[in-house]
């Protein structure tokens, strides 16, 4: 069965990775202030062999999409420049990738997620590796400078009384390409 793309687009997104011991209170925080909770999705992304940025292929029940980025590897909020195309039905375009590019990592996670307007957070769970918040302020749907971007991942860094030593400079495909090596 041929895959179907549903749509593509191209945006900046502004983002930031925190380990967290904090998730039931990040998950009240974002409740009481009326973020809509999309899911808990179980989702697998499969990295592939590229020559620059990063290419992925996300599978899971309610997000599944093909998403190359490229985006600089440092702690606090980095701007990726994204481009998405939703997929519906992945696996043929999954054997394609593999045996064209070759699969660089796996990343296994179940990940709630939650939206505040323009900004997406997730609650990942990582096996052997913990658990993680992000947040995404992206101009997705509409024009935002990417000075309120940044503004919106530190205010709700700091609404989650994140540390800066709990920031996360890599994806988790390096951190599991990372400990893959140790």
């Amino acid at each position: 069965m041929p895959f179907h793309s549903i749509y593509q687009m191209s945006f900046i997104n502004i983002e930031l990775k925190a380990r967290t011991e904090k998730a039931d209170l990040i998950r009240e925080y974002l409740l009481s202030h009326r973020a809509e909770f999309k899911g808990t999705d179980r989702q697998t992304d499969t990295y592939f062999r590229v020559s620059k940025g990063r290419l992925k292929l996300r599978q899971g029940d309610i997000e599944s999409s093909l998403v190359y980025y490229e985006r600089p590897d440092q702690s606090g909020p980095k701007q990726s420049d994204c481009r998405v195309i939703e997929i519906a039905d992945s696996n043929e375009l999954k054997e394609i990738l593999t045996e064209s590019l070759g699969v660089l990592a796996i990343v296994k996670k179940i990940r709630e997620i939650f939206f505040i307007r323009n900004v997406k957070f997730h609650i990942d769970k990582l096996d052997g590796f913990g658990t993680f918040v992000e947040i995404e302020a992206s101009d997705k749907n509409e024009p935002i400078p990417v000075e309120v971007l940044k503004e919106q991942c530190d205010f709700y860094k700091r609404a989650f009384g994140v540390e800066d030593g709990d920031l996360i400079d890599i994806s988790y495909s390096d951190m599991i390409l990372n400990n893959q090596a140790s």
